[in-house]
């Protein structure tokens, strides 16, 4: 069963209606959210009044003709979805809501979809005959039928005039042309993340801002690009979600002088467990050999002395166990899929064999 705030049709960024439980407020507000193919989603005005709930298929005012989409947020939520935009309701001129969708709407719809695939095959080989450098993305047909938005990527800017030409001609429709970037591609065509859930981009996040590679060290991540990237082929937006509360954490720590004068020698910097405020160092200038944990106090205790011109005699006041045991342990089981096997319960279960020499034998009676 699915969830009761959750909307009907199976499409990506569902919305969930958190007011579902309070009386309906579609009367008052006249203003809904419509969701169309995909990503796509604009807002409309119920001035006929009708009666319109999520998962309702009806038929909204386009240019020119008609379209077919799904509600997903009406009342209330709708204005505060507007809101949330950044947009004003009163700057704004919404189209209006004709009717819910009739059967032969929906089959002039489903017919129209069937020609999309066709359409965006059809599209990319007349682009590159052109010798446009652009990706025609998707194509999706309007209600009707009359019209397409074809979604494209770019690096650079493409006159297009001559394209909408030809694709008026060969496809005999009006044509429209929306450039997208690789992320909204991605939450266009969705898929599983490497966390195992569904992309972000095609299940709740609408804003995309810019991701740099500081992000990932920041929070001491490996900037390994395999393992960055989504499948946009762009950094994870992932990585801005826990940003702030790594930045909080890492203003107490020192930025410069990380470099420790002990009586061993120079102590190098090499990593930094923020949540757990240790500082790891190591005598090795080459490589993380030997590390050492060191309280983030006892780091700013030492560079103070440092500057004084004083020399500590050690890295820590008493003995902390080094990383070298735990690093050669984790290590070894990086590829190890045996690690796995359950060996204990192995081990546990010898000596039920021993009891097989008392089998027949009655239990003493106490």
């Amino acid at each position: 069963m699915g969830c009761a705030g959750c909307t009907f049709n199976n499409t990506k960024l569902s919305s969930y209606d958190w007011l579902e439980n309070l009386p309906d407020t579609s009367e008052e507000i006249d203003l809904i959210e419509v969701q169309f193919k995909n990503t796509r989603k604009e807002f409309f005005r119920n001035e006929a009044g009708i009666y319109l709930k999520r998962g309702d298929i009806i038929a909204v005012e386009s240019s020119p003709g008609h379209d077919i989409g799904t509600v997903t947020l009406t009342g209330r939520l709708a204005l505060l979805q507007l809101k949330k935009k950044g947009l004003d309701k009163k700057n704004i001129e919404f189209p209006k809501v004709y009717r819910k969708a009739r059967e032969s709407d929906i089959e002039k719809l489903e017919n129209s979809r069937s020609k999309e695939t066709q359409t965006m095959i059809r599209a990319r080989q007349i682009a590159k005959n052109l010798g446009l450098e652009m990706k025609v993305g998707d194509v999706e047909y309007q209600g009707d039928g009359t019209k397409a938005i074809f979604y494209y990527i770019a690096e650079d800017r493409v006159d297009f005039r001559e394209l909408i030409k030809h694709y008026a001609r060969e496809f005999s429709i009006r044509v429209e042309m929306k450039q997208i970037g690789a992320r909204q591609e991605a939450g266009m065509i969705g898929g599983i993340g490497s966390c195992g859930r569904e992309l972000c981009c095609s299940s709740w996040r609408t804003n995309f801002t810019s991701v740099s590679t500081n992000a990932a060290r920041y929070q001491e991540l490996p900037v390994n690009a395999q393992k960055l990237a989504g499948q946009c082929g762009k950094l994870k937006c992932c990585l801005m979600y826990e940003l702030d509360t790594y930045l909080d954490a890492r203003a107490e720590f020192p930025k410069e002088l990380l470099e420790l004068e002990t009586r061993k020698g120079i102590a190098h910097h090499f990593k930094t467990d923020i949540f757990k405020r240790i500082l790891w160092y190591s005598y090795s200038k080459e490589g993380p050999i030997d590390l050492t944990p060191v309280p983030l106090d006892r780091v700013k205790e030492i560079i103070m002395k440092n500057k004084k011109g004083e020399v500590v005699e050690e890295l820590v006041d008493a003995k902390i166990e080094t990383t070298k045991a735990i690093d050669s342990m984790t290590i070894g089981q990086v590829d190890d899929i045996n690690r796995f096997d359950n060996k204990t319960l192995n081990k546990k279960r010898k000596p039920r064999n021993k009891r097989k020499n008392f089998k027949g034998k009655k239990k003493p009676q106490a």
